[in-house]
Formats: C-alpha cells, structure tokens, sequence
C-alpha cells in the first residue's frame, strides 16, 4: 500500500503501522499450508474487528463441517481451536497465552503457544518471497483486483507446497477420506442451530478450562514431545 491515494489514506492507517496497510486474516499449519484467508479490512481496524467479520468460522456455525470431538485432562470438547495472540477475544475456539507466566506450567505452555504460532508468521514470508506482486505500488490496481491477486498467490502457494511434498498435515486428509453428510433441516432449525453455535464458539469459560487443560497436558509431558495442534490465526499487515 506504499502508493495508496491520499484520499485512502486516514481509514488505513493506524498508529501501530507506519503506512497505509490493508489487512489479511491467514489459518496455516505448521506445514505452511493456507486453510482460510480474509483480505481487504482496512488498517484501521483492530484485529477483533477483522475477526468478527471474516468467515472462519461459518463453516462450523452451519454445520457443515465435521465436529473435532477430542479430550483434554478429562474434559470433553467437540470444537478445534486456533492459536492466537493476546487481542484476540476469549473465545472456546482461539486459545491464547497468558498475559502474565504467574508459575512454571504457564510459563510452559506460553512457550510451547508462541513455538507452534511462528508457523503462520513464516508461512506469509514464504508467501511474500514466492510473489513479487504482493510487495509491488498498489496505487493503480483496483481493490477488487487487488483481493484477486491476494486469492491467487494464496491457491498457488498451497498447490506449490502440495506438489513439493511438503503438506504433510494429517488434518487434509483426514477430511477428505471422511466426507461429513450434511443433514437435511429447515430454515428455522438452521437459525437455531446457528445461533446455538455461535454463543459456544464465544464461550469464555470453555477457553479458560481449555487452556488450563492443555496447561497441565503439556506440563505432564516430556519436554521433547510437542502437544498443541499447529495451527494458527493471524493478521498481517500488507
């Protein structure tokens, strides 16, 4: 965004940045893989904002993915979760470090958070190293080219990583080999359902048991095995 218009300019800046900025909300694995991209919200914006207006998680409140039932110390979830930095919500579905390492076991799981969330910032390097085109003046392309181009570079970078061999996340196909059949509901089901969802997607307490479960899941193991699900959220500036 260095050549952005001067009539642009105030509703994508902010003071964390020293230009113009157009934000991307990237899922990568720790294989660098690309799951979910959100590009075009202004730099202005906070990152809360980006996430409550991206679509990460329509899948999930429409049902039509399959739900990740897992167990952690004893406790029974059916949602994944992201890795996430601090801004975001305290969501069951984003699970954070702690602001403050009061003892030994939270120190460690910060540690071990931070470690798998370097995956998503080196995969937008990768991504940025492959294309010229997302460092190039933006000031005569069309935003909805520009979106275009972002989509583009994305899809390429995921089939380069696939056709290199080094997508080895589980996660693909393990979706693939098991397909989930939506069931059929009518509309009224559907908006209950949805609404059901999405205050279990923003339950604070379900995050804050989670991560004390996975606090002393990872307290509780070696310190060579890696535990937390490598695959994190992120906003970045472009």
């Amino acid at each position: 965004m260095e050549k952005l218009p001067n009539a642009w300019k105030g509703q994508y800046t902010r003071g964390s940045q020293q230009g113009p900025t157009v934000m991307l909300e990237v899922v990568a694995s720790h294989d660098m893989w690309i799951w979910h991209a959100f590009f075009g919200m202004a730099g202005s914006n906070e990152d809360s904002n980006v996430l409550n207006n991206s679509s990460i998680f329509d899948a999930l409140k429409n049902v039509s993915v399959p739900l990740a039932s897992f167990y952690v110390d004893g406790h029974h979830y059916t949602k994944g979760y992201y890795l996430g930095e601090g801004i975001y919500p305290d969501w069951a579905t984003l699970i954070k470090g702690y602001s403050q390492s009061m003892d030994e076991k939270r120190a460690k799981f910060k540690r071990f958070q931070e470690s798998a969330r370097k995956g998503v910032e080196r995969t937008f390097g990768v991504l940025q190293g492959r294309f010229d085109i997302l460092k190039s003046p933006t000031r005569a392309i069309r935003f909805n080219k520009l979106k275009e181009y972002m989509n583009t570079c994305i899809m390429l970078h995921n089939m380069i990583q696939e056709d290199n061999g080094f997508q080895i996340s589980l996660i693909k196909e393990a979706m693939l080999a098991d397909p989930y059949n939506r069931p059929r509901r009518n509309i009224i089901n559907r908006s209950r359902d949805r609404d059901t969802i999405s205050r279990e997607i923003r339950d604070r307490r379900v995050h804050d048991q989670l991560r004390e479960d996975l606090t002393e899941h990872i307290w509780n193991l070696p310190a060579t095995f890696v535990a937390l699900t490598k695959i994190s959220i992120y906003v970045i500036f472009i």
